[in-house]
This record gives structure tokens, C-alpha cells and sequence, in this order.
């Protein structure tokens, strides 16, 4: 069932919710909404079990995109959901959606029980090249000059997708999507804040963030990324870390589904 919730600053954010039990929203990476990304397939395998929310982050989908865009207040947006899904809710976060379900959980009163991360992308040492330091800077002006094709693929590039798998999904119908929302890519940079730039995790970063977490990658994903998200469960207060054989950072939803629902139902 699609509906929409009203954002503290007057944006509309667009959901869906499925199935039937303790509720559990869904927080998507770059570049993805409900439409065009793997959430759907989770929501699906999930909803025996819980009552799934997922949603179009501000800019994408179906969602609004009030001006200027602020971390606080994309947190602001799940603070919306989860007062729809009636305050009290489970949390999984993938990718740069790690770090917006960080966001929100670190907030008083988040109403959030359990949280699951499955790889935040992040470079906290010298085993990948850091993230360039006018990263934001060159995106931005390439969003302003309407170069969008150019801001997917320094993205692609910075995230280590090979040259020639870009050069095979600008002729598919997939760039038309990935263009359509590339104004939001710097949304997630603001989001991610300075954890590609290979420092290590602040020890007091999300020091607030006290329930349980599980902290997830992949066996196939690459030293840099598996190293991170080692460093983030040391480093949030009530964590425990664990890999999913197999998987790299595009993880199946058949490997997630019964993993989710073991930890939420425990």
C-alpha cells in the first residue's frame, strides 16, 4: 500500500508498507527508491514476518526535495516514518543508508529497537584509494551544469565500479534512472560525511547510538569495505559484527531475508 508522510519541514516522503507484524523500515543507498533498487525484493521476503515500510528518500521517487538540503533534515524524514509506523520500530539501513539510519538512531527518543547496517561505504585506511578531496565540490558543480551523465559516472568511479561495466549501463535503460536522480548524489556525500577520506570512525561519533546493531558485509567485498565495517561495530556501543559468505556489495535479498529475520525476532 503506497501512502506518504508530511516531513518536519513541510516535504512530502512517499512509502510503502506490506505485510503484517512488528514494524521494520527499509532505508535505501544512492541512487535508489522504491522503484529502482533491491528494497522491494527485501520488503517481500520480509513481510511474512514484520510490517515492512519502505520509501523514496527526499529527491528521488515519488518524495519531495525542499531546498536546502540538510542531513538533519533527511533524519528529520524518517523521524516522520517512524511516528507513522506508531513510534516504535526495527531499522535496517544499506550503504549510505547506513549512515542516515546512524543519523536518526543517535537522536533522542528515536524510537528505533534494533538496528542492521549492511556495509556502509566507507575508506577508513590505506588498503583503497581515498575518496578525492573536492569530491562534493566537483559533483556539485557538475548537478548545477545539468552534467548529470558526468555526476553518475564520477560516482560510478569513486565506488570502484569498472570502466567498462559503466560504458555497458549508460546503453541500457538503467542510466536513464540513474540520471534521474544524480541531483541527490551529493545528498549522500553530505550524509556520509568524511567516512571515504581514510580517517578512522570518530570514537564518539554515534556514541548515542546504544541499541543493538548488527553490523553486516560481504565475503566477496574488498578489504577497505570489510575493514570498515569491522571498525564501525568497535565502535558503536552495542554492536556485533558478522559476514554473509558469498556476498559482495550488491547483497541478494534471499541472503538477507533470513538473516533480518532471525536478528529482528530475537
Amino acid at each position: 500500500m503506497s501512502s506518504t508522510v508530511t516531513s518536519a519541514d513541510g516535504t512530502t516522503i512517499a512509502y510503502t508498507k506490506v505485510g503484517s507484524g512488528p514494524p521494520l523500515i527499509l532505508v535505501d543507498g544512492a541512487l535508489c527508491y522504491r522503484d529502482f533498487g533491491p528494497m522491494a525484493d527485501v520488503a517481500k521476503g520480509l513481510a511474512p514476518t514484520f510490517t515492512v515500510y519502505y520509501y523514496d528518500r527526499r529527491g528521488r521517487g515519488e518524495s519531495g526535495d525542499t531546498a536546502p538540503y540538510a542531513v538533519e533534515r533527511e533524519a528529520d524524514d524518517l523521524e516522520a516514518l517512524i511516528a507513522a509506523a506508531g513510534g516504535e520500530v526495527f531499522m535496517y539501513g544499506v550503504s549510505s543508508g547506513v549512515a542516515l539510519a546512524l543519523e536518526a538512531a543517535k537522536r533522542p527518543g528515536a524510537g528505533i529497537r534494533k538496528l542492521a547496517l549492511y556495509e556502509l561505504p566507507a575508506v577508513t585506511d590505506n588498503t583503497a584509494a581515498h575518496w578525492p578531496s573536492d569530491l562534493l565540490e566537483r559533483t556539485e558543480q557538475l548537478i548545477a551544469a545539468d552534467r548529470r551523465s558526468d555526476a553518475v559516472k564520477l560516482f560510478m568511479k569513486t565506488v570502484g565500479t569498472p570502466s567498462f561495466v559503466v560504458a555497458i549501463m549508460r546503453l541500457t535503460p538503467v542510466w536513464k534512472k540513474l540520471k534521474a536522480v544524480a541531483h541527490t548524489i551529493p545528498y549522500d556525500y553530505r550524509v556520509l560525511g568524511d567516512a571515504g577520506y581514510g580517517k578512522p570512525f570518530p570514537a564518539d561519533q554515534w556514541s548515542s547510538v546504544t541499541q543493538p546493531t548488527l553490523v553486516m558485509d560481504g565475503g566477496k567485498s574488498p578489504e577497505y569495505m570489510r575493514n570498515s565495517q569491522r571498525r564501525l561495530a568497535e565502535v558503536l556501543p552495542n554492536a556485533q559484527h558478522r559476514t554473509l559468505p558469498g556476498q559482495t556489495h550488491m547483497v541478494k535479498a534471499a541472503v538477507q531475508v533470513p538473516v533480518l529475520t532471525e536478528y529482528f525476532s530475537s
